[in-house]
């Protein structure tokens, strides 16, 4: 229990860190906080495609587990979910608010540890999550969110994969832009998914960006190798398991 404790501190203050530099920078250019939903659906190749598998989300109560920033709950609400948003951070719950309010739109926002949900059994028609579930219990995990899920539910998660070990070791070892990353945080691995797979009735994994990881550092080959992951990830799917992320779609 104390080892669980001290990584969600460490977490909390991890977090509550960054949102506290971004505040100010919200504070001097509020502008920002407004929300281009194509501009979010194409920051990453995979987050149009998982979104989609939510399906039609217009007067469904959806929750953003691990909203982060509060993107993905602005862009669903504006499609007509009931939105609920929830971190464990209260640094980016607040600019997550902040966010929902400068686009107009109805979030709720709900601090809480994703191991234990304070929701009701079967509360919610859908649950999205983008980078949450590897810094979770995923046992303790797996089974609060097919609690709260209806019986005809659909949880969609996009979370960094570590099945391929040159790039495990490139996250951990190699400096690159835009690397955050908490003390204990580990990508995904198939452990994770078999746990996963006895709680929920269908797992459905997709692996995205084999080649196209390569347009961090490499920006302008960004299409072209996403067109080549797709053709060849048709042809030969076990190569899935050494991609940068994965697409989990969870069915009660």
């Amino acid at each position: 229990m104390a080892a669980a404790t001290d990584r969600l501190d460490s977490e909390q203050q991890f977090h509550d860190a960054q949102a506290r530099a971004r505040a100010e920078h919200f504070a001097a250019a509020p502008r920002e906080l407004l929300v281009n939903d194509v501009d979010y659906l194409r920051h990453e190749s995979w987050i149009a495609p998982a979104m989609a598998q939510l399906g039609d989300v217009c007067g469904r109560r959806v929750l953003d587990l691990g909203c982060g920033h509060g993107m993905a709950a602005v862009v669903l609400a504006r499609r007509g979910a009931r939105m609920t948003a929830c971190d464990l951070s209260g640094g980016y719950l607040r600019e997550a608010s902040a966010r929902a309010r400068a686009n107009g739109v109805a979030v709720e926002c709900v601090q809480l540890n994703g191991d234990v949900l304070p929701f009701a059994d079967q509360s919610f028609d859908r649950v999205w999550g983008n980078a949450i579930l590897h810094h979770l219990d995923i046992a303790a995990a797996g089974r609060e969110i097919r609690r709260i899920l209806m019986p005809d539910g659909v949880a969609v998660f996009c979370e960094p994969w570590g099945g391929n070990p040159l790039l495990r070791a490139t996250r951990r070892w190699v400096p690159y832009p835009g690397k955050h990353r908490t003390p204990d945080e580990e990508p995904l691995r198939q452990r994770d998914v078999a746990i996963l797979r006895d709680i929920f009735a269908r797992v459905d994994m997709r692996g995205v960006q084999l080649f196209a990881m390569l347009h961090r550092v490499i920006p302008k080959l960004g299409p072209t190798l996403e067109r080549a992951d797709t053709r060849l990830l048709a042809v030969i799917p076990s190569l899935e398991q050494f991609c940068r992320y994965v697409v989990l779609t969870l069915q009660r």
